[in-house]
């Protein structure tokens, strides 16, 4: 009896662990196959499989509304998030991989985990009209064969958040397009489905692409190229120089401002041939610095930002043995294109990088990102991030038949960007002997801050001479008179001054037979004086009958097509700022000009037409800058050079004489 018990309950006991042993592994087998399931939905698309170059994608997750809460659909603000991205699929590892995204419902990006904006913008930025995406820190993707088909090696994930406006749901706002924009790769149109977007982009076949042997990126040619060389690297820091080179030929930089943004919680301990306009180490105490340097004292550091802004220092400290001593450094910020003067058109300095954990080891480098730089009445440049290029090579400093190359090497480009209306920074007006009223700067040119008292869309009204010689604000009254003296109206409302604090008239001063001339004049409206300053003019039809000019040096520019280049003769070579009149109570204020007659031949352009626009120019530059340029010309109406008064005064004379006979 006893033996049956006890059979009974291993019996039991045995039910029981059975039980508990199926419910375990029952449980198990559900989480295996939902794991299973999460997978699968994730999956890529097919298409992913069949690619055999770049495989791109975008897949919109959410939005949700944001404040304020509008009726109005089309100016709702809605906080999206997405994801994008980019996987090699190819044979070839991808170097600093480039990305565009067709963003077209007024986006404006928050933030890009695992890129940054191509152009240096700092976020949030405005991207409804599409924006350039590069990696960042994971520039470059490897092949999956070399990697055993690592995801984290061979692919790039973009997160993105930002804000878009209309599309009320369930639309989905999804961009046009997306594509590689790296040279030598070609993309179809993009595939769409539901929230998502691909697209494969395959290697170009007729793309000749510069063939290395190196692991590195070719340089790129650019109108501005920024090189950073780590010189010495130590454990915790590194010397790095960087070498700008000003390669357009109608580039110019003056009092140059430099800035970057670190990554990494780097800080600038010292500078040579350079400084920072903020001298500042609060940062570097109460921040990740401070915390490792902890016995570190930060009051000879330099500056401690995470964006500092760099400038050039000036001329007389050039030999100081602590901050000068560098080859192309101490101009005062000037880089001026290498027609003027090749010596001013590099410049280099040093600093001293200190780093911060977890990136102490003596070979980690992360060079700064957002490259921006601008200077004085000077064209705005756009510079793409930087790109990891072959080590520079130096010549030996022993002076032996030698070289020392640096330890890693980056390349910046920037390039100058065509001013937008109403943005410029310089302007012309146009006159002609054949005509007594002068077209002025065109309303607004250079932006309009104060648009309450007059009208920024309007027409610029016509001008007497004498009106060119004061100030914009000093023009109301004679344009008013010059207007009512020829009888044209005269709005309400004032079209607004040019803003500009530079202009250039360009007057037909004659047109005979054999060529014309005109007259050049430049005005200063600025309280700064331009040093070395430089002006260049496009003409279309009259370039070939360039003859000379009298009072600047000038060249033809073969680089650039139809221009015609010409600066300051020896000791004149300074535009002077705006000064006060005779009397500064009365007086208006008086700008500083410089003034040349240009000559031209009619041999070399048979059929020119100065009455019609042929003898003004289509493009104007100052100091780099292109200059808003009238939308009309002059009217040639009472124009008379072409006609021979002889024929007329002889038929006249005849016509006298035969009438007096036919009366007797």
């Amino acid at each position: 009896m006893r033996a049956v018990k006890l059979m009974g309950w291993q019996a039991l006991f045995i039910v029981v662990l059975l039980s508990v042993t199926y419910h375990f592994t029952f449980t198990q087998g559900q989480d295996y196959d939902f794991e299973a399931d999460k997978k699968k939905a994730a999956a890529p698309p097919p298409e992913e499989n069949n690619c055999n170059g770049i495989f791109l994608s975008y897949v919109f997750i959410s939005r949700e509304k944001e404040f304020p809460h509008l009726k109005n659909a089309t100016a709702q603000a809605w906080a999206f998030k997405s994801v994008a991205t980019i996987l090699n699929a190819g044979e070839k590892d991808l170097k600093a991989w480039k990305m565009y995204i067709g963003f077209q419902h007024k986006e404006i990006l928050v933030s890009a985990g695992g890129a940054v904006v191509m152009d240096g913008d700092d976020l949030p930025a405005f991207v409804g009209n599409g924006t350039y995406l590069s990696g960042y820190p994971q520039a470059d993707l490897k092949t999956s064969i070399e990697t055993a088909g690592d995801l984290t090696q061979i692919q790039a994930e973009i997160q993105l958040e930002g804000t878009q406006f209309g599309l009320k749901p369930p639309a989905v706002p999804m961009p046009k397009t997306i594509k590689l924009v790296n040279d030598g790769f070609k993309c179809p149109a993009a595939t769409r489905k539901g929230s998502s977007m691909y697209v494969c982009c395959v290697t170009d076949p007729k793309f000749k692409a510069n063939i290395t042997k190196t692991k590195y990126m070719p340089r790129q040619n650019g109108d501005l190229t920024i090189i950073y060389d780590v010189l010495q690297a130590f454990e915790g820091n590194y010397l790095a120089q960087v070498t700008m080179d000003n390669n357009h030929a109608l580039g110019r930089l003056d009092h140059w401002n430099l800035t970057w943004e670190w990554m990494n919680g780097e800080f600038i301990y010292s500078m040579r041939g350079a400084y920072t306009h903020k001298r500042d180490y609060s940062e570097c105490i109460y921040g990740p610095a401070g915390k490792y340097y902890k016995d570190m004292d930060f009051t000879p550091v330099m500056n401690c930002e995470k964006k500092p802004v760099i400038a050039d220092l000036p001329p007389d400290r050039k030999d100081d043995e602590k901050i000068g001593k560098l080859p192309y450094c101490c101009k005062n910020g000037t880089l001026v294109p290498t027609t003027m003067d090749p010596s001013k058109a590099r410049a280099i300095f040093q600093l001293q990088v200190f780093k911060t954990p977890p990136n102490m080891n003596r070979t980690a480098f992360f060079p700064p990102q957002k490259w921006k730089i601008n200077g004085v009445l000077n064209p705005d440049y756009k510079c793409a991030p930087p790109i990891r290029v072959m080590p520079t090579q130096f010549p030996d400093t022993s002076g032996l038949d030698a070289f020392s190359t640096a330890v890693a090497s980056w390349q910046v480009v920037c390039n100058i960007t065509r001013p937008k209306e109403k943005a410029s920074r310089c302007c012309v007006s146009f006159s002609a002997f054949y005509n007594d009223s002068v077209i002025p700067c065109n309303t607004c040119a250079c932006g309009c801050k104060d648009t309450d008292t007059c009208n920024q869309n309007a027409s610029p009204l016509l001008l007497p001479p004498e009106a060119l010689l004061v100030p914009f604000i000093n023009r109301e009254e004679k344009a008013k008179a010059w207007a009512k003296m020829k009888h044209r109206s005269v709005p309400k409302v004032l079209p607004c001054g040019d803003n500009c604090g530079v202009s250039m008239n360009w007057h037909i001063n004659s047109d005979y037979r054999k060529g014309w001339t005109a007259r050049v004049t430049l005005f200063n409206w600025e309280d700064i004086n331009f040093e070395d300053w430089f002006a260049a003019i496009e003409m279309k039809v009259a370039y070939p009958g360039y003859e000379n000019i009298y009072s600047f040096n000038a060249t033809k520019l073969p680089q650039v097509k139809n221009t015609i280049f010409f600066q300051g003769l020896e000791g004149l070579a300074y535009l002077m700022g705006e000064v006060n009149g005779t009397n500064p109570l009365t007086d208006p204020r008086v700008p500083g000009k410089q003034q040349s007659v240009i000559s031209f031949r009619k041999k070399h352009t048979p059929g020119i037409n100065i009455v019609k626009g042929d003898g003004f120019p289509s493009k104007v530059y100052f100091n780099g800058e292109e200059c808003s340029l009238p939308k009309v010309f002059p009217t040639g109406a009472a124009h008379r050079s072409h006609v021979n008064l002889l024929p007329i005064l002889f038929l006249t004379i005849i016509t006298f004489v035969l009438m007096m006979d036919h009366l007797r």
